[in-house]
């Protein structure tokens, strides 16, 4: 029988490893930069069209190389970063695998011309799928300029799976970000279709960080700064009361390289105890500096991932050193024996706090810092019954005004925001429906009530009915926004002062990508200057009820959290409208809203679950209920 086993031919090889190096256009970016900071340079420009699947140019003023250097960079692992077994131990630089050009090239069309800072000539190479085009001496400015063009062209099934462009373009701005951050005293710019969406002059890490981030982010920072003789640890935690709901901005580096871990963002967390809003994220950019032998890099080769010797250590002192800095810079609450810290901290979070907070807090037990310090406690019997009573009391606190206000606003005071973007309720104009029905028509009708301002219980014929209030109007929005774009007729209220709003620069580029959409539901948004847009007008319903500014700006956090899922752009932003509009978890309805709500959820075309895949409603039968009772 003839030997069947053979190598493979270099262009086949190659394809194997760049779809584990080049997964998609921001993975060309991140190794063509990281090796452009490899070469000392202090000037750095990307260049991106059709989010890196037509064009990813990266122009840098590094050391350049020589003809020989030019073309032996992209042969499979020819690197000049390592020269034995134990330089991997003893890593600094951003690249030493020798992967990364032999990869890109095998997979795209690529053109480099680089020419050392002390030569007069530099050299041009153009390949094509991992075959030398053309070899030449060219005239260009030192330093190193290549260009990829046609990623993915001979792996059509890897350039379909591509996302669409404002995804893609997202990945790129994620990985030109991580590496901005990481080299502050290097200028950057990034130009995607001719416009230029980052300018970043050399400074220190805060100001790269609010010309990431924008200049309001200046007043989110809190300085971190510990050291130890293992470990030193420097950087910045945003403030509790800044935190998003989406993910995005925490960064780690180790010795300068940025990495993912779930453990160590679990150690951050875990330092703002009590001090973040439920589902949020804080802020953070924190570097690590350790000696390279206690650490593996060369475990992924995206090497994102890393293995530390001691990585508990690390984990204790990484919280230890974030809430020392909470605490130094007083957004750690004081310690007072005499009051339970989560309702102390409950109004350092939320500037105006509901009326039912004591209510909601009433199914976690007392928190031990509610009792007195020291031998002041009772002894005995009687230490166990006052105990007891006072948590009774805390328990109950509250429930009596609750009850004797009820869910609705007293006479005279504002009522509560509108369910929808309507601007009366149907039920308030004379000669409506509603406004018929008898006061013994409505006893019949068993009118809904509302648990915890966050669940509306409505009886029906064949037991009871528990909706969840966000839930179903983020429904009842996403149907109505998704008619208005597919009919294009929302109706515009301008404003009489119009307002300007100022986003990052990824943001502003977000806005910029679905700005003819948004404006297709009312709103009336103009650019206005770099990464400035000014708000002209409003959808009519909406005018006067909500802050325009934080609307927008809800919109696009929650659009960043749709851009993963396969949908158009058109379904993308009628649920991010929807979640940012909707009624929230802890808001009070009256009964005329609650019912108004359960009838338009129920007139729905798909009313059982919300656009993110909550359930809207549950139903318990008596039967069901009657078994819950039985011994």
């Amino acid at each position: 029988m003839a030997d069947i086993i053979q190598l493979l031919p270099d262009a086949i090889a190659n394809q194997i490893a760049a779809g584990e190096v080049i997964q998609r256009p921001a993975s060309v970016v991140k190794e063509l930069m990281e090796n452009s900071i490899d070469a000392g340079s202090t000037d750095i420009k990307l260049v991106v069209k059709e989010a890196g699947k037509t064009l990813i140019q990266v122009i840098d003023n590094g050391c350049g190389m020589t003809e020989t250097d030019a073309r032996m960079s992209f042969e499979r692992h020819a690197t000049s970063k390592i020269r034995q077994a134990k330089d991997l131990f003893a890593i600094r630089t951003m690249g030493f695998r020798g992967e990364a050009l032999a990869s890109i090239a095998a997979i795209a069309h690529v053109e480099m011309r680089t020419r050392r800072q002390s030569d007069e000539l530099g050299t041009l190479i153009q390949m094509e799928g991992s075959e030398v085009k053309s070899q030449e001496a060219c005239q260009c400015s030192g330093g190193t300029a290549l260009s990829v063009k046609n990623l993915f062209f001979n792996v059509p099934a890897r350039r379909n799976f591509l996302k669409s462009n404002s995804l893609e373009m997202r990945y790129i701005i994620d990985e030109f970000q991580r590496i901005a951050i990481a080299n502050p005293d290097i200028f950057f710019s990034l130009h995607h279709n001719g416009s230029e969406v980052f300018h970043l002059p050399p400074g220190n890490l805060r100001q790269r960080l609010t010309g990431i981030f924008g200049a309001n982010s200046n007043k989110k920072l809190v300085p971190v700064a510990e050291e130890t003789d293992i470990l030193k640890l420097t950087g910045f935690v945003g403030k509790p009361e800044f935190a998003k709901k989406t993910r995005g901005e925490q960064y780690f580096y180790v010795n300068n390289r940025f990495i993912k871990s779930s453990y160590l963002n679990h150690a951050v967390v875990s330092a703002y105890e009590n001090l973040l809003p439920a589902d949020t994220y804080p802020l953070y950019v924190i570097f690590m500096e350790t000696d390279p032998a206690r650490i593996d890099i060369n475990v992924h080769p995206t090497k994102q991932e890393i293995k530390f010797e001691d990585e508990r250590l690390v984990y204790n002192y990484l919280k230890v050193a974030v809430r020392h800095s909470l605490g130094q810079y007083s957004i750690m609450p004081s310690l007072d024996f005499d009051i339970d810290t989560n309702f102390a901290n409950a109004t350092r979070i939320k500037p105006r706090p509901r009326r039912d907070e004591t209510v909601r807090s009433a199914s976690s037990p007392p928190s031990s810092s509610a009792r007195p310090a020291g031998n002041s406690e009772p002894a005995g019997d009687d230490a166990r019954r006052a105990n007891n009573l006072r948590n009774w009391q805390e328990l109950y606190e509250g429930l009596d005004a609750f009850d004797s206000e009820g869910p609705a606003e007293k006479p005279g005071a504002p009522g509560p925001k509108p369910l929808t973007l309507e601007s009366n309720w149907h039920q308030d104009q004379p000669g409506s429906e509603e406004s018929k029905i008898t006061g013994t028509e409505r006893q019949q009708r068993k009118e809904p009530y509302q648990v915890h301002n966050t669940y509306i219980a409505s009886q029906i014929k064949s037991g009871l009915v528990l909706i969840d209030q966000q839930s179903a109007h983020e429904r009842i929005l996403y149907e109505r926004f998704l008619d208005v774009l597919k009919q294009q007729k929302a109706s515009t209220q301008n404003q009489l002062f119009p307002r300007t709003l100022t986003l990052s620069p990824n943001d502003a580029a977000l806005l910029k990508d679905i700005l003819e959409q948004v404006n297709l539901l009312g709103f009336d948004i103009q650019e206005f200057g770099v990464n400035t847009f000014v708000i002209n007008g409003l959808p009519a319903e909406m005018a006067g009820k909500q802050d325009e500014v934080e609307v927008i700006e809800s919109l696009l956090e929650q659009y960043k959290g749709e851009l993963d899922v396969k949908l158009d752009t058109r379904e993308q932003i009628a649920r991010a409208m929807a979640r940012s509009a909707a009624i929230k978890r802890g808001q009070p309805l009256s009964a005329g809203e609650m019912q108004m709500l359960i009838d338009q959820l129920f007139a729905c075309q798909a009313p059982f679950k919300s656009p993110s895949g909550r359930n809207c409603f549950i139903t318990f039968e008596l039967d069901e209920l009657a078994k819950r009772f039985e011994g």
